[in-house]
């Protein structure tokens, strides 16, 4: 019986606890001379139900991870799988023929010696669906009585009920914090691995980047580990090439959909800006590729400039910019709206004109919540695979021409985490090294942010 089932099961369980306590209540305060209730009829219900729900949805998750354990060792404990072969591949190969027929994802078993396998495996998956059915109804019967049995006129069961609430609201919060304390965690171990191997200076200060994965782990070439020419072209690509096409049109557009655009062509327009941010990045990369990059290359051959190549930086920096246009207007579309009329109102009543309120007044005043989409933005980009991958190509030179190749640090991310290499070697783990310090340059940008915006920030009544 899979685990969905037996949800559902727990489910149903829970919504009549919640009826059979609900009207359990509705009694208490029907008879005479009762007193007034603690809580609400509807509050004792949910009570009942979580004693039901919680406890069983526990079991069913423990259930879950050992029915199939117990299913192989019941099989394995049966005289049919004495004949099982010792090697460990070849039996686990026939043991899962024999039990993809009995659970029937497949028709028939191809190696003979699997056929007598599979009644055992039918057994052992009845008797584990009954015992499941059956665990299922003994621990929500035994939640939902416990519960149930506590139900008095005086019992407080909305406190209760909102401290469960406040619990799982907890539990939430934390795995939150626990899955980032994870990521760190993990990052900084490979580091440290990566670190024991190749030198911090020569990783974070070297100018070459060529990692051998065939190379002797034992004794790697620190020169190949300079991680200078990567940073340079994740800085170079998304935060100065993107920002130079994002923060301009960005802000002027919010500019324009909050000063002058009619508020019939608002609806229209800002929508469809939106509409950027929703599209996937490899869209943008298949459009920088063949759009954007082959249209640059010809016009600087145009130019005069013959050593322009099919990947550039400009070409990949320019689709992100445009990708990112939408962070930088909907934060600087929200801040500028913000500002109150009166501001406004008080700047024109003296005079200003609106591009001289515009440029004095609210973007001042709006400054804050601009700062924080721009910084949003270029962590956005920096983080970007797909668009470097297709248009800006593979190689890391250290080099200040746009028209170049360039790559970054999420380019060798994927090329060092999805290639065969083991990962004890220094090649593969040089992708944690860059994991981590691009993990503390974008923490290091949210909390310029916000910086910023403390700084900043004015109160407005």
């Amino acid at each position: 019986m899979s685990p969905a089932i037996l949800l559902l099961l727990a489910v149903g369980l829970g919504v009549a606890g919640w009826l059979a306590a609900r009207s359990r209540a509705w009694t208490f305060k029907r008879q005479e001379g009762a007193e007034r209730l603690a809580a609400l009829p509807t509050y004792h219900g949910w009570y009942v139900a979580l004693w039901i729900i919680v406890p069983l949805a526990v079991f069913i998750t423990i259930w879950a991870s050992t029915a199939p354990y117990l299913i192989d060792q019941a099989v394995l404990a049966s005289p049919a799988a004495a004949e099982l072969p010792s090697f460990g591949f070849q039996r686990d190969a026939l043991l899962n023929e024999a039990k993809s027929v009995a659970t029937g994802a497949a028709p028939t078993v191809f190696n003979p010696a699997a056929e007598g396998l599979i009644e055992p495996f039918r057994a052992a998956i009845d008797q584990s669906n009954l015992i499941g059915f059956l665990g299922t109804l003994v621990v929500g019967f035994l939640g939902g009585t416990w519960a149930f049995l506590r139900l008095k006129p005086d019992f407080t069961a909305r406190t209760r009920v909102e401290r469960a609430v406040m619990t799982a609201l907890l539990i939430a919060s934390l795995v939150a914090i626990l899955t980032t304390l994870g990521i760190v965690v993990s990052l900084v171990f490979e580091t440290v691995r990566f670190f024991g191997m190749v030198s911090p200076m020569d990783f974070l200060f070297g100018t070459h980047w060529g990692p051998d994965p065939m190379s002797n782990p034992e004794n790697p070439d620190p020169t190949r580990y300079g991680a200078i020419p990567l940073f340079w072209g994740t800085i170079y690509i998304g935060a100065i090439i993107a920002m130079i096409v994002a923060i301009p049109l960005g802000l002027m557009s919010a500019i324009y959909l909050t000063q002058y655009a009619d508020p019939r062509l608002r609806a229209w327009l800002k929508p469809a800006l939106e509409i950027l941010a929703g599209v996937p990045t490899v869209v943008y990369g298949y459009f920088a590729a063949l759009t954007v990059a082959p249209m640059v290359r010809d016009a600087a051959v145009a130019i005069g400039i013959t050593s322009a190549s099919s990947e550039s930086a400009l070409a990949a920096g320019l689709v992100m910019g445009v990708m990112i246009i939408p962070f930088v207007s909907s934060m600087a579309d929200d801040s500028i709206a913000a500002v109150p009329q009166a501001m406004r109102d008080g700047s024109l009543a003296m005079g200003a004109t609106t591009s001289e309120t515009i440029k004095r007044v609210l973007v001042p005043a709006a400054l804050p919540g601009i700062v924080a989409g721009i910084m949003l933005a270029i962590s956005r980009a920096i983080g970007e695979t797909m668009i470097v991958v297709m248009a800006a190509g593979a190689a890391a030179n250290l080099t200040g021409n746009p028209l170049e190749a360039m790559t970054t640090v999420t380019f060798q991310i994927v090329a060092m985490l999805t290639g065969e290499g083991s990962f004890d070697h220094p090649a593969t783990l040089s992708a944690f090294a860059l994991g981590f310090v691009l993990f503390l340059v974008t923490l290091g940008l949210n909390f310029v942010a916000l910086r910023v915006v403390k700084r900043f920030r004015e109160a407005y009544e």
